[in-house]
């Protein structure tokens, strides 16, 4: 759904006023209507249009989530739970009025098991302060999708990240979550064990609902040793298509690269103004491998066999600890690079993923498409798993340019789905994505409706996401 079609959903303004009455008596000063706190809990970060909702709790427990739960069933109100409200799709707008669950204050690290590699989380912990937690244990979570979100919010919107290669996605990376209910009631819905087969797998089914089917309340979370040496860099292509072909060989051939990431010229070009680097203006690949010293050395020199056999221009490996972060960093920092090329103006950041083998195509139709069409979209991507990402500048006070960016949109997830492709990777479908899942998955929708009614049948958790339940 592009931006021109984002409308508001049905309001229960009577419900509303009744349940901020009942939250202000139980929570007091930590439920606020103030104009501040709502405009902050919605969506900012894209060019989805902000919807603040009515109201904001700052729940510091499971109990606190339990009793906002009971109260939103009883006056039929939404919920939208927000974490650090850094992501891309609308996920935490307010599209019927309601109330924003604030987790900040949920963000304790409850449980460390180092010998099985795993702990348990509450889940407005940010990524970057668990690590710093566990830092003393020679542990850390890998998953890392360059914003310090929360957790929960990781989990809700199944993110991945830079290491995701090597290390897998949320879904590969919880074992359990505890999740309130319609009823109020909480539950659990596996233990620590690293694999089950009782039952249905409810961890993933909450995992990638973007709150939609619950309210998540903790997280319990795989663990890896941090590597004993790590190494990275850059290397240097003439052309896009063979940075993506020197990947997709990387993958083939088994080469266990850590994080294989892609940007064209233009993302370089920002990246350079932004973050102060001098990298050549050519599509690049940053790298980096995580092992023993020796098999880090392996790793290193059979990338660079690769990147030469697919024409790389320079290639440039350390395993200086600053200059692999200082790389990173504006790696992390792309889309502020992006928005800082026009001032003034919204940038969409929009994703999808193919299978590998396709990767080059698609790249090199939709840079090609961007140039035939005069925009300016530097893209970047998870190359070594076929997910890849467009920064589209668009001046969102003008229709035309606007209609131009979602017709744009529109041709790129056709695109990957011609493709057997998906139509995000990691972003999640929130508000903006709503028409290209039904393009995606058809009558698979339709089933996620029912489950939607049967596990919140009033549409109290986060309603307007994903899909709509009236398909209208």
């Amino acid at each position: 759904m592009g931006i021109s079609k984002i409308r508001p959903g049905v309001r229960n303004d009577a419900g509303i006023l009744a349940a901020a009455s009942a939250y202000h008596e139980i929570f007091g000063a930590r439920f606020s209507t103030a104009q501040a706190y709502r405009d902050q809990h919605c969506h900012t970060t894209t060019w989805v249009p902000p919807q603040p909702p009515d109201g904001v709790i700052f729940v510091e427990s499971a109990e606190d989530v339990k009793a906002a739960v009971r109260i939103a069933a009883e006056h039929r109100v939404p919920l939208v739970p927000f974490g650090a409200g850094s992501s891309l799709e609308g996920q935490v707008n307010a599209a019927s009025g309601g109330f924003s669950l604030d987790f900040s204050r949920m963000n304790r690290l409850l449980a460390v098991n180092a010998e099985d590699l795993d702990c348990t989380v509450e889940p407005g912990l940010t990524r970057e302060e668990l690590n710093t937690q566990l830092r003393d244990t020679g542990l850390f979570f890998p998953i890392d999708p360059g914003a310090n979100a929360s957790i929960g919010g990781m989990a809700s919107t199944r993110a991945s990240g830079t290491n995701a290669v090597r290390y897998g996605t949320m879904k590969d990376n919880v074992l359990a979550l505890t999740v309130v209910t319609a009823n109020g009631e909480e539950i659990r819905t596996a233990h620590r064990a690293r694999k089950s087969s009782a039952g249905y797998d409810l961890t993933r089914l909450f995992v990638g609902a973007e709150g939609t089917l619950g309210v998540i309340t903790s997280v319990t979370l795989r663990l890896q040793g941090i590597p004993e040496d790590i190494a990275g860099g850059y290397c240097t292509f003439p052309t896009l298509k063979h940075a993506c072909e020197a990947v997709i060989m990387t993958i083939q051939l088994g080469i266990p690269v850590a994080r294989i990431e892609l940007m064209n010229a233009p993302q370089v070009a920002a990246c350079n103004a932004y973050s102060g680097l001098s990298l050549p203006l050519q599509p690049s690949l940053f790298v980096e491998f995580h092992g023993s010293p020796a098999s880090v050395a392996l790793q290193v020199e059979a990338f660079g066999e690769v990147a030469r056999d697919n024409g790389a221009t320079g290639y440039v490996a350390t395993s200086n600890a600053e200059e692999r972060a200082r790389i990173w960093k504006a790696r992390h920092n792309v889309f502020w690079s992006v928005k800082a090329l026009a001032p003034g103006k919204a940038v969409l950041a929009t994703d999808v993923c193919v299978p590998i083998s396709r990767l080059a195509d698609c790249v090199t139709e939709t840079e090609a498409d961007l140039d035939a069409n005069g925009l300016l979209g530097p893209i970047v991507g998870h190359a070594g798993d076929g997910n890849f990402h467009v920064s589209l500048i668009v001046d969102d006070k003008d229709p035309a340019d606007i209609a131009r960016a979602e017709a744009f949109i529109e041709r790129l997830n056709a695109r990957a789905l011609a493709m057997d492709g998906t139509c995000t990777g990691e972003h999640g479908v929130g508000q903006g994505k709503q028409e290209f899942l039904e393009a995606e998955l058809g009558g698979a929708v339709d089933l996620m409706r029912q489950i939607k009614t049967a596990l919140d049948p009033l549409n109290i958790f986060n309603p307007g996401k994903i899909f709509a339940l009236d398909r209208g």
